[in-house]
């Protein structure tokens, strides 16, 4: 008893206490509402009718309507670009580069509205500020590249991590080969 006393004498139940008995109303009414019947009328089952089955007269295919769908959509042409690689301490274009980057031309040609960002790596010898400055010339060179192919100039920018994002963490010839890189990322 007393524990109900302190509820009524205690201000923080008083707003719980005013909205308990409308909620407690309109939950009644809410259910004896769900309560109330209503009957369902059944209706007799019609027979279906027997038709005649035809075979389907041909019809003529729709005449070709223009491609109106936009070039990022064009199944005929994939946006996917791959990466560049370089020999130790150069920014010069092998000629599997040089293919590559016109298969890479190909592509941003289909997507004129597409952006990219060619990014350029390193391995992890020499200097943060040597790998940033060669980094930025291999990205320089692969943009060059692109746009002497007629990739539109303004579709590329450029930025070096110089070492700083090694694809291949390993401390191997083959893994410096893997991170000697110019990387594109669509923006």
């Amino acid at each position: 008893m007393s524990r109900v006393l302190m509820m009524n004498s205690n201000p923080v139940y008083a707003p719980v206490q005013k909205m308990a008995l409308p909620f407690i109303l309109l939950l009644s009414l809410v259910v004896l509402a769900g309560c109330g019947g209503s009957k369902v009328q059944t209706l007799p089952v019609q027979e279906p009718e027997q038709t005649e089955v035809r075979e389907p007269e041909p019809v003529a295919p729709p005449e070709p309507q223009p491609e109106t769908r936009a070039v990022e959509e064009s199944p005929a042409v994939p946006f996917v670009l791959q990466n560049v690689y370089f020999d130790f301490d150069k920014y010069d274009l092998t000629s599997e580069a040089l293919q590559t980057l016109a298969d890479n031309a190909r592509v941003l040609k289909a997507y004129p509205d597409a952006r990219i960002a060619i990014e350029g790596h390193c391995d992890e010898r020499g200097t943060v500020e040597y790998n940033l400055a060669l980094g930025d010339k291999r990205a320089k060179a692969a943009k060059d590249y692109l746009v002497s192919l007629g990739v539109d100039a303004s579709q590329i920018s450029t930025i070096s991590y110089g070492k700083e994002q090694p694809l291949d963490p390993s401390h191997t010839e083959e893994a410096w080969a893997r991170n000697r890189r110019a990387e594109f990322e669509r923006r």
